[in-house]
Formats: C-alpha cells, structure tokens, sequence
C-alpha cells in the first residue's frame, strides 16, 4: 500500500482535502474528531491507497463529507472551532511526500469578513445538486476564492 497524492487549502468554517486518484473504486472515508482515514483501489493499477491523517485541529465528523469525481476525491472536513486558521493540515510539522497545498484556491481569509455564503455551505449545495458517477469536474468548485491574490497574503507552512 502506498498514500494517494494530495492537495489541501484553508478556509473560515471547513478545511479541504483533494486525493488526486483517477478512476477511484472503493472509496472509503472515515472521519474522527482529530484525524481521517482515506483508502481507495487506483483505477488504472488496482493499487491499494491509503492514507492516514492526524489533523491539526479538530473536527466535526458528523458534518464532514466526501465527493468522489472520475478525477479525484474530494474531503470538505468541517472545523470543529470555526474562525481558527490551519497553518498546515496535519498535526505534525514533518513534511508528507504526498501532501502539497493547493495554492489555487489558497487564501488569506483571517481579515475577510464578507464571506457571504461559506464554503462549506457551497459544498453541501455542490454535493446536493450532483447525483450518480457521471459527476461534473469539481476544479472550479471554489473559483470566486481565485481573485484574493495580494502581495501581503500569508502564506502557509509547507511542512
């Protein structure tokens, strides 16, 4: 067994994670109050992944939920003390060869206070509208997060 590649990114209420497994089969997904689980088959090579993650902080597992698309897993974990940055998504500061952060939608959310609808809430709509495997690219799910680019953004610990 071996980890599957992964992207993360911070926000206010929610914390994502995209396992990036093309044509994933049993996909499983256990979420506990300070880590998750993730174990999936590799489409191409019916290689087993998996990956276990002590987080940084705390969670809610009840309302964390997973999407899987034909190109990716991905976990929206929904932070059990909301307003409370992650400077990094495991609870160690060693670096995983696995774990990148997606700077895509990376932002500096501490001082934005005119978050409208949270992401988590854009999620639970996102997962509610699909249905069945022919899922729609998941890519843009957060592209309105793009425009927050500024030379004073902090960025976060890559270890």
């Amino acid at each position: 067994m071996q980890p599957a590649t992964a992207k993360w990114y911070d926000r206010r209420d929610s914390v994502f994670v995209e396992f990036c497994v093309e044509d994933s089969k049993d996909v499983q997904v256990n979420f506990d109050t300070s880590k998750f689980d993730f174990s999936c088959l590799n489409g191409a090579d019916n290689i087993k992944l998996l990956n276990a993650v002590e987080l940084f902080g705390e969670i809610d597992p009840k309302a964390s939920k997973h999407r899987r698309t034909d190109r990716s897993v991905l976990c929206c974990l929904r932070k059990a003390e909301v307003g409370k940055s992650w400077p990094r998504l495991t609870k160690d500061k060693t670096k995983c060869n696995w774990l990148s952060v997606d700077f895509n939608n990376w932002k500096d959310w501490e001082d934005d206070s005119d978050e409208d609808l949270s992401s988590f809430d854009k999620f639970s709509e996102m997962m509610n509208s699909m249905g069945g495997d022919d899922l729609p690219d998941l890519d843009g799910a957060e592209e309105e997060h793009d425009s927050a680019d500024s030379d004073d953004e902090k960025m976060p610990d890559l270890e």
